[in-house]
């Protein structure tokens, strides 16, 4: 049985499907088509319109960065790691300071095997934004480690 909350992502995506097909060439109901799918756990059908909002011009910024980070991180969750990495990737390039696109890039880099670069991502992160006493008084050595975590003396 379905909840009701369900029933209304239901009625908004038939709609938003609706005026997806009225307005191919618009990104942000594209945007928002796609959204609505990866919240019903369709994934498979939000891509095409994760690619087109991202292929149009028009989203906001903020709009924008979401679409990399679903795109990337609906493609991971669908298996296709190479894309999900490229998608991130350029996510992290366009938005170097979103702690989100490199969370996820960091997961993407582990499915496609690049447990190196994923840790040093993480840790990176976790260095430079935990407010964690014990994290900040080992700032630099987490830092250090992050550039060659097989570092020995």
């Amino acid at each position: 049985m379905s909840s009701p909350e369900d029933d209304r992502l239901d009625e908004t995506r038939r709609h938003l499907l609706r005026l997806a097909a009225q307005f191919p060439d618009d990104a942000d109901v594209a945007y928002r088509t796609a959204c609505v799918h990866d919240r019903l756990g369709l994934e498979a059908a939000a891509v095409p319109f994760y690619e087109r909002c991202l292929a149009g011009t028009g989203l906001s910024d903020e709009d924008r960065r979401g679409a990399l980070l679903g795109l990337g991180s609906t493609y991971r969750v669908l298996g296709r790691y190479a894309h999900a990495v490229e998608t991130l990737r350029r996510g992290v390039a366009e938005y170097p300071d979103d702690g989100g696109l490199q969370t996820f890039l960091a997961m993407a880099l582990y499915n496609a095997g690049e447990h190196h670069e994923a840790m040093r991502i993480l840790l990176d992160l976790l260095a430079t934004t935990s407010q964690d006493p014990s994290v900040q008084q080992y700032h630099r050595a987490i830092s250090l480690y992050a550039k060659d975590l097989d570092t020995t003396v």
